[in-house]
């Protein structure tokens, strides 16, 4: 009941506000309706400047001066500049109509994107996804997405309510708050696909009874001791009851990310170097060394309940695509608080080989195309003398991906960890690579990993964009220097 009278309370003191600017009650409840879905029930955004945001919507969504149906008509925009509150003259532009695919370019901290085939490029940044405020030119297979021009700021204020178009067990938003002029583009999978010449071999046969838990039953976790699958972990969880990474686990895995030598690893024959120049290879540069996480699979005898398996259940946390403000494109946030230890999604992409990825990277920087920065399955190169080309994996989500494809980078302390975790094979050469939250993070904050970039590589298909992450720890601002 004390929920129910808060939010009365709320609606109450934004009715008062909308008041103040001679809008009536029955205007607001609506349009406040539709934003609380756009935002998750978060009330700061709503609140926020004194109720600016809800104003806005308001007006935009006001009968054009012929009177007709508001739901017909484009956003129309409050003249704020001289204080008056008459309505701007009809704006000209129409809703641009979005597509399946979602044309993508993620901005200066890493995570640039290709056009597709025959697409100009375009270096602006681009839309948002998540529910309509007011209708507008809508395309039925783009999931009632809107498009919206504010010609005075020339801004599109763009929703797209599920840019997963059902693929994922709970919808993921796109919102841009500051104005584009197009909408993404890319195609979203929820999955690893192999591209072509990667070899990722998966069958029930190759894994074998030391790599199973084929006699347990339901839960593994509420086993007095730990099944063969728990064998990654030292013998032990790496999931507690309710899902989270153990604080255990955890801090053994925070500290691999540093760039201190003493947590890297160096290849005999480096596939990267190789790629570069297989008659004269350079010397490795080194490889972090993670912990890997084993999770029960299909042949083993627990059921899909079982607590070791997280990152196999896909993604449950309430995320959004967001357009940041701070110069580094779309972003990605929870809107939700999140706690220690939770898994946020995994990263996923195309499987290449590390040479496809070398010539593919090197076309798009011949033909001045953007890319999103690789990712390499490179926890285990290490332990094998000779690497062969066809096992050494990376994922590349330029064409196509998920929502981590949006996270951006941030030097050192980051709030996502990505740690290795098996689940339909024993082999090394491909895993899962999940991320998790490595403190509390509270709700609307941004989510960052470290993409572990060397800024002084200079020999890189892939230029080393100008970091903005804002770390006190940043590697691209020493460079600058």
């Amino acid at each position: 009941m004390g929920e129910t009278m808060t939010t009365r309370e709320k609606i109450g003191k934004a009715s008062q506000a909308m008041k103040k600017l001679g809008i009536g009650e029955e205007k607001v409840k609506p349009v406040l309706k539709r934003l609380l879905k756009l935002y998750g029930n978060m009330w700061e955004y709503i609140e926020e400047d004194n109720y600016r945001t809800l104003a806005d919507a308001i007006f935009e969504c006001e009968d054009d001066e012929n009177g007709e149906r508001k739901e017909e008509h484009p956003f129309k925009k409050q003249n704020r500049g001289n204080g008056e509150d008459k309505m701007l003259s009809k704006q000209k532009g129409k809703s641009i109509v979005c597509k399946e695919e979602l044309d993508l370019d993620l901005g200066d901290n890493g995570n640039q994107v290709v056009p597709h085939e025959g697409k100009p490029v375009d270096h602006s940044p681009k839309g948002a996804h998540s529910s309509n405020i007011c209708s507008g030119s809508v395309n039925p297979s783009c999931n009632e997405a809107t498009v919206a021009v504010k010609s005075e700021q020339k801004r599109v204020f763009c929703t797209v309510e599920d840019i997963t178009r059902g693929t994922e067990k709970v919808k993921i938003s796109l919102v841009d708050e500051i104005g584009n002029e197009k909408l993404p583009h890319f195609v979203y999978f929820n999955e690893n696909v192999t591209y072509e010449a990667a070899h990722v071999h998966i069958s029930l046969a190759r894994i074998a009874d030391e790599d199973c838990c084929s006699d347990c039953k339901g839960n593994c976790l509420s086993s007095r001791l730990p099944c063969a699958c728990a064998g990654s972990t030292g013998g032990e969880y790496a999931y507690t009851t309710e899902g989270l990474l153990t604080e255990h686990f955890l801090n053994k895995c925070i500290p691999m990310e540093s760039r201190d030598k003493k947590h890297a690893v160096y290849c005999n024959d480096c596939p990267l170097e190789r790629a570069k120049n297989s008659d004269l290879p350079g010397k490795c540069k080194g490889h972090v060394l993670k912990k890997f996480i084993k999770e029960c699979w299909r042949k083993c005898g627990c059921d899909m309940e079982c607590g070791n398996r997280v990152v196999q259940r896909g993604i449950t946390r309430k995320l959004q695509v967001f357009m940041t403000s701070k110069g580094k494109g779309w972003g990605v946030r929870a809107l939700e608080e999140l706690p220690q230890g939770a898994f946020v999604c995994e990263y996923v992409g195309e499987i290449l080989t590390n040479m496809e990825l070398y010539e593919r990277n090197t076309q798009s920087a011949a033909d001045n195309k953007k890319h999103v920065y690789p990712v390499l399955l490179d926890a285990d190169w290490s332990t094998e003398e000779n690497l062969k080309d066809e096992e050494a994996l990376c994922l590349d989500a330029t064409n196509c991906g998920n929502v981590a494809r949006f996270i951006n980078h941030r030097c050192e302390d980051a709030n996502l960890t990505d740690i290795p975790v098996q689940v339909e094979t024993p082999d090394r050469h491909y895993y899962h690579i999940a991320f998790f939250t490595k403190r509390k993070v509270d709700a609307l904050e941004e989510l960052t990993w470290d993409y572990r970039i060397d800024f002084t590589d200079k020999g890189h298909p892939i230029k080393a964009f100008r970091c903005r992450c804002g770390s006190d720890f940043c590697r691209g601002k020493r460079r600058r220097r």
